[in-house]
């Protein structure tokens, strides 16, 4: 193969990701959906633009694998535990389950036990790469469903290694001595390799590389981030195990030296490179007339998938306490297949647990659940109302109170109401109980109503943008309310519930963004504190009283 043509092959599959993502964006849409459609034009299904379409694929496994490298280097168990026991105990519950129920419908509808697992293995994973660019494009991340889905994807992302082991376990067991020969093996060469590579980045490296040095030359972290990525890939590989997994252990441990900011800013733009190619490989190994042929099965198939996975996810998220507003809103994030169950599925084939039309069904009806994804996640809210609408109906209530505060009388008249005790509405509640107010907090998290609590405040568990909650602490009676929830969107919900409720009354809103300050003024907020305007104002002030200080030494 001439190394000109395959570059010229990479460069025509580039360019039309470029184009086509540019047009999803232009629709409102997202990038990689175009990326997706433009690998499945130009591949072997279509028009076959692409004749060395094994050198792309290849070119996206090493993508694939810088992927998990990026991943690992962003990996950290406290960004995990900030999020909450929705991340640890929701994301091992929505695998465990998810794969469950997946591994049984397979086997009702005639697959063996190894495929039917595999299977599991793949539905239960979401798109980190889509759901993700959608939830900060809509500055929702830091809404109640935006942490919960992170926490999720969060754990799929680390989940992704031990389901790629499994599936190569289950493909080298031919019967259960050589199955257990192959797993002891596995996990032998696995904390070998893990225990050099921990050496190596972790004491031998920075002292070759030190920080000093690297800061003064800013080719340096690119190279030791490279050299570590492909390094780790190829070592795992060497070894018989997952390139995907040595090159997230090698992310992993990088992430813990002085080099981990440095090089995450640098590396962005390799894993944008490597990403594209990757979508755009998938959607190579897209048949457009299969599906045509295949429509209704496919069809049906991706519709029970998301339905599916949108209510189990739902119900593992209420478990934690959540109302089932954002509980449904979290599922709606999280209803579609994601990118890395291609790896899956593409090891499954080539290790024969996949015939060609099982591996081409879960390549149709991935695809498909992932341009479903847009719509989804930007309903996501409306399908959280609407289930929550339909839960009021049913059971006469739609909030979480805890069994203490079931017990109590209503709270008094002309209180203060803090809804959120974040750091913000933490610091408020703080200042207020200095000056000897009255006050009642709304909260969702447990912990941090624990926190509350030991500072005798009034808590209710519930969800500030269900009317009955505000009725629960007696809104109408309040002496104000102040918002403190970082979420525009829900802080938009919230003050217009009040309005409603109290005409009026105080309202004091907090605006994370200065372009929601229009929205929140037209919902009825009294006062808006502007995040971005207060940050600006408190930079010149501390600038004069820097110079100021400076020139009086």
């Amino acid at each position: 193969m001439n190394m000109w043509t395959a570059l010229l092959d990479v460069l025509i599959l580039l360019f039309a990701a470029m184009v086509l993502g540019g047009i999803f964006e232009r629709l409102r849409q997202n990038a990689i959906l175009g990326y997706l459609l433009a690998g499945t034009l130009l591949g072997p299904h279509a028009f076959d633009l692409i004749p060395n379409h094994q050198a792309i694929a290849a070119i996206a496994e090493i993508g694939v694998a810088l992927l998990l490298f990026a991943i690992g280097l962003e990996f950290s168990w406290r960004k995990l535990r900030s999020i909450g026991v929705i991340a640890l105990g929701g994301g091992i519950l929505q695998i465990v389950l998810t794969s469950g129920f997946a591994a049984c419908s397979g086997l009702l509808f005639g697959l063996d036990l190894k495929s039917a697992l595999v299977i599991g293995a793949a539905v239960s994973l979401s798109s980190t790469a889509v759901v993700m660019r959608l939830l900060t494009d809509r500055t929702e991340l830091e809404s109640i469903h935006g942490r919960n889905a992170l926490g999720i994807l969060l754990l799929q992302d680390i989940a992704v290694v031990p389901l790629v082991l499994g599936v190569i376990f289950l493909a080298e067991g031919r019967d259960t001595n050589n199955a257990t020969w192959a797993l002891f093996r596995s996990l032998g060469y696995g904390l070998l390799f893990a225990g050099i590579l921990f050496v190596l980045l972790k004491f031998a490296l920075p002292r070759l590389l030190q920080a000093k040095v690297a800061a003064l030359n800013r080719e340096l972290p690119i190279l030791l981030a490279i050299v570590t990525a492909l390094g780790c890939a190829w070592g795992s590989h060497t070894l018989g195990l997952s390139p995907v997994l040595g090159a997230f252990i090698g992310g992993l441990f990088l992430a813990e030296s002085p080099f981990a900011t440095q090089i995450r800013a640098d590396v962005g733009s390799l894993k944008t490179l490597f990403l594209t190619l990757f979508f755009a490989s998938i959607g190579m190994l897209t048949n457009p007339t299969w599906i045509i042929e295949n429509w209704l099965n496919v069809a049906t198939l991706a519709i029970a998938i998301v339905i599916g996975k949108l209510i189990l996810t739902s119900t593992i998220v209420r478990l934690f306490r959540y109302s089932t507003m954002h509980a449904f809103a979290t599922g709606a994030c999280l209803a579609q297949i994601g990118e890395f169950s291609f790896v899956i599925s593409i090891i499954a084939k080539d290790t024969r647990l996949f015939s060609n039309t099982l591996f081409e069904t879960i390549v149709a009806v991935t695809v498909i659940t992932l341009f479903t994804t847009p719509f989804l996640v930007e309903n996501a809210k409306r399908i959280g109302q609407a289930a929550g609408r339909v839960s009021a109906l049913l059971r006469k209530r739609s909030y979480l109170v805890s069994d203490s505060a079931m017990d109590e009388p209503k709270v008094q008249s002309n209180h203060i109401v803090i809804i959120g005790f974040g750091p913000a509405g933490k610091k408020v509640a703080e200042e207020l109980l200095d000056a000897q107010e009255s006050l009642v907090l709304v909260e969702l998290k447990v912990d941090l109503v624990r926190e509350a609590q030991n500072l005798d405040i009034k808590t209710v568990i519930g969800d500030a943008t269900q009317i009955e909650t505000l009725h629960e602490v007696n809104v109408e009676s309040a002496k104000a309310v102040i918002v403190t929830v970082p979420d525009p969107e829900t802080v938009n919900q919230i003050t217009t519930r009040i309005r409603a409720s109290a005409p009026a009354i105080p309202i004091i809103a907090r605006a994370r963004y200065h372009r929601f300050r229009n929205n929140l003024q037209r919902a009825g907020a009294s006062a808006i504190v502007d995040e971005e305007v207060e940050v600006g104002l408190r930079i010149v002030s501390e600038l004069y009283s820097v110079l100021s200080s400076k020139q009086k030494t």
